[in-house]
């Protein structure tokens, strides 16, 4: 190890130790003459600069250059010269300038040089505190014109391929109902399994009906093997009764039952609305996250009521909130209603809704 790699491994220490030795010699040199003097009264207490040892050093300072008399440097010498370190803290030059002076005799001298020397090592070894990035927090999702669909009831075949393959079938029901300023609706899909059915999944919702189309207030789930869950919408908070998470609510903010009504209600208003993309939240499991929902175009789908030409929007998977794809078809000729949902699992699981009876219950008046 060259002289000069080892001043620079070790600058850190070597600039604590210097400010060390520093601090000892002007000490030194102030109680010196008190010490010679008969009689002299002893120095007041010097208080101790703890932060000397509390965080390591700047680089050294550089080296004078030598004067124009001095003989001429060898070759290595020189070479160290030009690999130039940072360069002295002005502090460190007041501390010298007061050294240079005559001793004085009176604490103000005292305190004076104690000031200097604690600027020399606070300039050292305190480094600047590191400043944590503020995330910017996301933008809340536009407000659309809505339409709000009528009550209605549709029933709608259920076709589903799990990852390995299997195949099921079955039926789904979704029911709403608009009485004045308020709505109800439920959810209910099943698989048939030899001559019976068996319920999957129920989702209920209630809420209040607004500029920005369905309210949700409450929605619950009941799973099969599951307890039943709540989701709750309440003083600009959704809250889940399975988790501790909440989330501040957006405005048009949906749960999981009503996003393909207010998808609709939207269609309806002005379907051009739908051209840029539509972003809304929405409130299912145990969290709260913005769905973003693309249109990818027209398409005619087969269906028990014939043929239906439908507007297919997506959702597609989004990283580190949700992994599944959705695609709801829109139908133009009947309402703007979700005639097709269609739910593609991370897994490669496959579940398929696809209308086959559409009831008006009433005019939603």
């Amino acid at each position: 190890m060259t002289f000069a790699s080892f001043i620079f491994r070790y600058r850190r220490a070597l600039s604590l130790f210097g400010a060390s030795v520093l601090l000892h010699l002007l000490a030194l040199w102030w109680i010196l003459p008190y010490m010679l003097a008969p009689g002299a009264h002893e120095p007041p207490p010097v208080e101790t600069i703890a932060r000397l040892i509390a965080a390591p050093p700047r680089p050294p300072p550089a080296p004078k250059a030598a004067p124009a008399t001095a003989p001429a440097a060898p070759a290595k010498a020189v070479a160290r010269a030009r690999r130039s370190p940072a360069p002295a803290p002005a502090a460190l030059v007041d501390v010298a300038a007061l050294a240079s002076q005559p001793p004085m005799g009176d604490q103000a001298g005292a305190a004076q040089i104690l000031s200097a020397v604690t600027s020399v090592v606070v300039a050292i070894v305190e480094q600047p505190a590191a400043v944590e990035p503020v995330t910017p927090a996301p933008p809340p999702p536009p407000r659309y014109r809505v339409d709000l669909p009528p009550s209605a009831r549709m029933l709608l075949d259920v076709a589903r391929r799990d990852a390995d393959g299997t195949r099921w079938s079955g039926e789904a029901e979704m029911a709403w109902q608009l009485k004045g300023s308020r709505y109800s609706m439920k959810v209910e899909a099943g698989i048939s399994v030899v001559v019976t059915r068996v319920n999957l999944v129920a989702l209920q919702s209630e809420g209040s009906l607004g500029d920005t189309g369905f309210a949700p207030s409450l929605m619950t789930e009941k799973r099969r093997g599951r307890s039943r869950t709540a989701t709750h919408f309440r003083d600009g908070r959704i809250t889940f009764s399975a988790s501790q998470q909440a989330f501040d609510q957006a405005a048009g903010a949906q749960d999981k039952a009503t996003i393909p009504l207010q998808l609709a209600a939207i269609a309806r208003a002005d379907s051009g609305q739908l051209a840029a993309g539509v972003d809304i939240q929405v409130a299912e499991d145990k969290d709260a996250s913005v769905f973003h929902f693309v249109v990818l175009g027209q398409e005619q789908l087969d269906t028990r009521l014939g043929k239906i030409q439908a507007w297919r929007l997506s959702r597609p998977p989004k990283p580190g909130a949700y992994a599944s794809r959705l695609d709801i078809w829109l139908a133009p000729a009947h309402g703007w209603l979700p005639v097709q949902i269609s739910n593609i699992e991370a897994s490669g699981a496959v579940t398929t809704q696809t209308v086959n009876k559409i009831v008006l219950t009433d005019s939603g008046t």
